[in-house]
Parts: C-alpha cells; structure tokens; sequence
C-alpha cells in the first residue's frame, strides 16, 4: 500500500533510516564505550559502573569465553539471568567474543530448557545458581559442554555478600543442587586480552526463542543487522522528541532476556549514553515504586499489567514524576482505562508501540508527542513497510481488518533449522506474516485488534479478546480480566470471562449489567470465573492458553 503514514511523521524523522554506521554489534558497542567512557551506564541494587567499567568487564568475558571456555566464533552461548549485572556483561561479552546468544527465561522448566539448548546446539550456559537444577536436569542430550554460575550479588561489591547471604539462608531460594561449573567472579578475574572479531550484519547476533504458545519453541534468528535497524529506528524517533544524549535514565523492569528490553532498554538507550538501572523482578511492585521514588527516571518501559499493578499501588502516586517524559507500553495491548489512570498519576502520556519477536521488535509507535491515548499503536517505523491481507492473500482497503504484514530491515533472518515454518511466515519479496489482525486508518496508524488464534468465533461473528477485556477492565471493580471461548452447541463458541476482583463486593450480574451497556450481545461474555490471580509470563503478559484450565 501506499506509505500515508509518512505523511503524519515527526519533521525530525526521517523516512529512511540508514545502515552503514556500524557493520556490526560490535562496532557499535566500541563507539559506545569510546564516547560514553565516563558516563554511567549501568545501576543496579546500589552498584553503579561506567561505560568504561562495563567495557572492561565485557572484555574480560570474551576473553574468558574464547581462552578458558574454548568457544570459537558462532558457537552458541545460552544466558539463564534475570535482571542483574551479570545479564548485560554476560551478554556483551559473548558478542564481542562473535558468539551468538540464546536469551533464555530463568522461570523455564526443564523441559523447556532442554528443547532450547538442543535446538540451539548451545555449548555453554551462564546461569543464576538459585536455577541450577534446572539445568543439571535439562543438560541431558545436548551440547553443553560449559556451565557459569553466579549469584545475585556477586559483582556489587560488599553488599552483594549480604544479599547472597540472605537469598541462600534466609529466603531458601538457592536450592541445594551438584551442579558444577566455573563462576563468574572466577572469569572476571582471569579473562584475557580481547582479540577483535570480525562480525557482519548477516551474522545472527541472538537467537531468541518464541514461547511455543502455538506449538514448539522456535528459535528466531536475528542478524546484527536486524538488531542495528531496530535500535537506529528507535534512535531517531526519540531523538525527535527531544531524548538528550547523556541525560537520560531508564528503569528496566523488563526482562533483558526478552526482545523488547533487550532492544529498547539496553541497545537503544546505550546508543544515548543513558544509564539504566536493572529491576530483577518486576513482580515485586513495592520495591519497583521505590526505584521509582529514588531513582526519578527519564524513561520507562512496560506492558499494561504491569502500568495496572503500579496503578494499583497507594504509594506510586506519592512518587516525584517530574523528570518523567517517556513512557512506553508494548508486548501486549495496553487498555485505555489504564492509559488514562496513569496518565492523570504521573501527567505523561502512555504511548502504545507494538511488535514482535520476528522483527527485533519494534514495528510501529506512537508520536511522541500524543497527548492523550489513541487506541492505536501509531505509525511504521523509518524503512518500514505495512500492509493489512485478507484470507486470500489479497490487500484490505483502509479502515478493513486483516492479517498484518511487515517488511523492514528489522525482519527476522527466519527460524532456525527451520525452512518449512519460515517459509510459512515469511515470503521471497520479505513480507513477514505476523499473524495479528489489524486495520490501518487513514492517518497511516496502524490499530491491533487481535491475535488470529485467539479470535472467538460466536454464530459466525468475530469476537476479539483484547476488546472485551479492556471493557471489563475498566469496571472499577475490576482489577484485570482474561477472555476465552469455550465450545457452545448454540452458538458454536461462547465468550468466558476470568475476571480478579479489587472490590471483593463485585458480582457476575454486575459485569452482566456493565458489558450490557457496552457491548453487542454476541460480544458479551455468558458467564464470568472469578479468580486471585490471572496466569502470565514473566513479562506479564495474560496467558490464555493457561485460562482453559481455570474454567
């Protein structure tokens, strides 16, 4: 289609992006840590390093990788960390020694670790201890031959002792496993001298696994050029309202081993010269709100449950929102009750952006400059290309639901190992199905109604899940609600409702009576689960699959 979006783009933006600044992650890493030496780069529980501290680390890594580990350049290197220092050290080390690496969720069970270092023929792992046994019991088959462990506190310094102390004796949350491998203070303090490698935009740079919500776990290959084009897309939009080189502070309470932070978070916000501090988990809300009161950030980045769960915290409104200028939902639909919650606690605007694993992630975004909640997930990217496709492959006319479409330089080499399941999603010309239904309004934004496989089908009519759980949601008595269809012999599928509860006194007549008033009869749901909590990941997104077993 017609590129309209370009006509609503920020003056600063440009419609092209360029590649030819680095010709690889490591080019870009050495330009960063040459002009940002002295900066600070990196908080967390206390312990701040500069750019230059975290080059040196790096560093150290890859020289421990290639000297003591024996891995050569392309060999794969799984990282099972939350948010702590070791992530981002970890990580920059293996792309600075030419490895590709495997972001690995440390809440994976064996099975499921044991399918992705198969799959990704990873020959070593660096892993929290507190999830060692994980490993000792997924390690069977594969190709591991190196194992790393390490603690939470392990590189803070004195404090790091007594939050190892406490998380092994006190919390118990460091089983007693037989495990053995080499420890990450061990490799700091070893490393070696870092040999330059020589890495291409073609080279995969992460393999990040899907979460095999529709089948099994696939392995998305993503080239440093892929990750280079979505932080320079990333780049120029923030640069364009204003992001100031050297000044800004980001919370990272999403997981560094998912894309969106990964990207966002580090990549992008390191291409600034900005500090981030690390959050290692995002669930505990009490002590993300007084990161939030002691660290004032620029920036921060989450998905919806998690803007709800701060919302829903009495002392977050008491937090200092003055230096707050950006903050940005992804990974799941943000609702509009939420958005506008938070916009009238903090007085900045929730900008919706959108995308996926398969393309870097980021796809689309919201101006900047948007004073209030739109609903939509704003405009393609610089060098993006969108399209809406009916069943029949053919292109829908503006305003018409379909499938979403995306060709860009942030698209995903494919699967690995995998032809058949890329050739399923990806076509010769680089048009990437994403499977998400969307419309695209005149203005060139791009709007999401659903996943295609979550879609409910009532007497023939679309039903769309995010739709009828925004309306739930915004109950006030609701604090977050989960929408399924199970079989009906009337209607062929029926709408169901998980719903948790913030006013105990809410009833199912209640709802019935709310979403008479708001949605068409078939979009209603015919009965309503009352729950304590909703199933998610660990970036917080609602697992419907998960819902089945609670009805």
């Amino acid at each position: 289609m017609d590129k309209i979006w370009l006509n609503n783009y920020p003056k600063d933006v440009p419609h092209e992006i360029s590649l030819d600044h680095y010709g690889s992650l490591n080019e870009f890493l050495s330009d960063a840590f040459s002009r940002y030496q002295s900066l600070p780069a990196i908080e967390f529980l206390g312990k701040r390093i500069s750019y230059g501290e975290l080059d040196r680390m790096t560093d150290q890594m890859a020289g421990y990788y290639r000297d003591t580990l024996k891995l050569a350049v392309g060999d794969r290197i799984a990282i099972m960390l939350p948010n702590c220092l070791q992530h981002p050290v970890s990580m920059i080390g293996a792309i600075k020694a030419g490895l590709t690496v495997v972001n690995i969720n440390p809440l994976y069970t064996p099975r499921e670790l044991n399918h992705a270092l198969k799959d990704s023929g990873a020959k070593a792992i660096v892993v929290l201890e507190n999830f060692a046994n994980t490993v000792n019991d997924a390690k069977a088959g594969t190709a591991l031959e190196s194992v790393i462990l390490t603690e939470l506190g392990d590189l803070i310094g004195l404090k790091g002792k007594v939050v190892n102390f406490v998380l092994r004796y006190v919390k118990k949350m460091v089983p007693a496993h037989t495990l053995k491998g080499h420890r990450i203070k061990d490799a700091l303090a070893k490393g070696g001298d870092l040999q330059e490698v020589a890495r291409s935009h073609d080279d995969i740079a992460f393999l990040q696994y899907t979460g095999g919500t529709t089948g099994v776990s696939k392995g998305v290959m993503l080239t440093h050029r892929n990750i280079l084009a979505n932080l320079e897309q990333a780049y120029v939009w923030l640069l364009s309202a204003g992001a100031e080189v050297g000044s800004e502070r980001i919370i990272t309470a999403l997981p560094l081993y998912h894309i969106f932070a990964l990207t966002a978070n580090c990549f992008t916000y390191m291409r600034m010269g900005a500090l981030a501090v690390l959050v290692p988990n995002a669930r505990d809300i009490p002590a993300l709100v007084k990161t939030f009161q002691a660290f004032k950030p620029t920036a921060f980045t989450g998905v919806n449950t998690l803007f709800n769960a701060l919302l829903n915290n009495p002392d977050f409104a008491k937090c200092d929102f003055s230096s707050l200028k950006l903050t940005l939902s992804g990974g799941m639909a943000a609702q509009e009750s939420v958005a506008n919650r938070w916009k009238q606690v903090t007085g900045v605007t929730l900008l919706e952006a959108y995308g996926l694993t398969e393309t870097s992630p980021a796809v689309c975004i919201n101006r900047m400059d948007e004073t209030e909640f739109n609903g939509t997930v704003g405009l393609p990217l610089s060098s993006t290309e969108v399209c809406v496709r009916d069943d029949n492959g053919n292109e829908c006319p503006i305003g018409e639901p379909g499938e979403l479409c995306v060709r860009g330089p942030q698209v995903m080499k494919g699967y690995w190992q995998r032809p058949d399941a890329t050739a399923e999603v990806l076509d010769a010309d680089g048009w990437f199905a994403t499977g998400d239904v969307a419309v695209i309004d005149e203005l060139g934004r791009v709007k999401i109604v659903d996943r295609i496989k979550d879609m409910v089908l009532v007497s023939g009519f679309n039903v769309y899940p995010n739709e009828v759980e925004e309306q739930i949601a915004a109950h006030p008595g609701v604090l977050e609600a989960g929408v399924i269809g199970e079989p009906s012999e009337v209607t062929g599928e029926a709408v169901v409702a998980v719903v948790v509860k913030s006013d105990p006194s809410v009833s199912d007549e209640d709802l019935r009576q709310w979403c008479k008033e708001r949605l068409t009869n078939y979009k209603r749901p015919t009965r309503y689960v009352f729950k304590d909590e909703l199933p998610k990941t660990n970036v917080g997104k609602i697992l419907r699959r998960e819902l089945r077993d609670l009805i």
